[in-house]
């Protein structure tokens, strides 16, 4: 049975921040720990508020990613497959569906590191704009902009 991308509910959020979590972990670029876990737990509630469109994707009460857009400024701010997910398409999946959501222009970026990550936007359209360092966590990030054919802005 397929996984289905719908709206998070709020007593998820914890369940996305380990989703989350995990899904970083795997990149190499970090350490599982309860600082980390604690610390997301409070970015999904904080961001929520600043105006985040937060999804999931359900497997029968499994989350096996999270997606997090904001609508207003075309941005796709986290896209996080659960390891045990990864390599199944979903990130496709959730592409697809973040294209249905801003389906003229979108903006995103990724650590420098992760190149698997950058590697894969860039396959799936997104074209490099920048690097600059987040003064948040010190990673220099990357930022890409996909844009509909024969869109002009």
């Amino acid at each position: 049975m397929p996984l289905i991308i719908r709206p998070a509910r709020s007593d998820e959020y914890d369940d996305i921040a380990r989703v989350w979590m995990n899904s970083w972990v795997s990149t190499g670029l970090a350490e599982a720990s309860p600082f980390l876990l604690a610390n997301l737990r409070a970015r999904v509630r904080h961001e929520i508020e600043r105006g985040w469109s937060l999804y999931v994707a359900d497997d029968g009460g499994t989350l096996g990613a999270m997606l997090a857009l904001h609508m207003p400024n075309r941005y796709l701010d986290q896209l996080f497959v659960a390891p045990e997910y990864q390599g199944q398409n979903l990130g496709r999946q959730l592409l697809a569906f973040t294209r249905s959501q801003l389906p003229d222009e979108i903006w995103l970026r990724c650590v420098r590191e992760n190149e698997k990550a950058w590697r894969w936007y860039e396959r799936e359209g997104f074209v490099f704009e920048k690097e600059a360092v987040e003064p948040m966590n010190g990673f220099v990030m990357k930022y890409y902009r996909w844009k509909k054919q024969g869109i002009i802005r």
